[in-house]
């Protein structure tokens, strides 16, 4: 397939060298403008563009920016892409850290609706509950015991089963996690994120996710984190989040 990637942070560009390696056609971008990105898309294997050729032409478009620079994106981005087009939407909101404060968000709002709202496209929701780290080292062939799962949420079932056979091809487990509106079940804060859970276990952390302590949550993981770093220099991410999240 042809995919666009719209975002070479962390996520992005791991995501670009999983899919060349599995052998889509893929076109990288970021708000700088190709040439920042050129030695790292030539290494990737993919193309380096710019953000309005990165939407055109393509079977599959994964935004992966964060939160807050999605209001940064070009008015009408994706007014001529194709309606069958699948955009998935990897990201998280931090507030305070990296991001603006979000009304909506705050209010309640699933983070991905939020996304959605600001496109005006429906968009899948996946690949926003697994560090870069995990992303590009543990995923494991279809069958493998252990194998991480990871949500996907939206409202297009076709597309959702489109997204669950590339995460299959690129090493990982993917689980239908509802709606978009349910996708909250999978933000910060909850038991399934990033706490690299096989597929039994995922589905039992997203049921057992708290909306209204997820935010709290998410906040203390930050603040235990810095502690633990200034500390001893590193922390097993996924241990304290297994811990401050209460995942099975």
């Amino acid at each position: 397939m042809k995919i666009g990637i719209v975002g070479a942070g962390m996520i992005g560009a791991t995501l670009a060298r999983l899919l060349v390696k599995a052998g889509h056609g893929v076109r990288l971008a970021n708000a700088r403008g190709p040439a920042s990105i050129e030695a790292l898309a030539s290494e990737i294997g993919a193309t380096a563009v710019t953000v309005a050729q990165a939407v055109a032409d393509v079977a599959v478009l994964i935004i992966s920016i964060p939160q807050g620079a999605i209001q940064t994106l070009p008015e009408g981005l994706l007014n001529d892409v194709p309606e069958d087009v699948i955009v998935i939407d990897t990201g998280n909101y931090y507030p305070g850290l990296r991001d603006p404060t979000i009304d909506a968000i705050e209010a309640g709002m699933a983070e991905s609706v939020w996304v959605s709202q600001r496109l005006k496209r429906p968009v899948v929701k996946t690949f926003n509950s697994i560090g870069f780290t995990s992303l590009a080292q543990a995923g494991r062939p279809s069958g493998t015991a252990g194998r991480i799962a990871l949500p996907v949420a939206g409202d297009n079932v076709a597309a959702k089963m489109a997204v669950i056979a590339l995460l299959d091809e690129i090493g990982f487990e993917g689980v239908d996690a509802g709606s978009l509106a349910q996708s909250w079940r999978h933000q910060p804060g909850t038991p399934s994120y990033c706490t690299d859970l096989n597929r039994e276990h995922l589905i039992s952390a997203l049921a057992l996710a708290d909306k209204a302590r997820s935010a709290a949550r998410r906040d203390r993981f930050i603040v235990e984190m810095r502690e633990i770093v200034r500390q001893e220099g590193t922390a097993d991410l996924i241990a304290l989040a297994r811990r401050i999240y209460g995942a099975p």
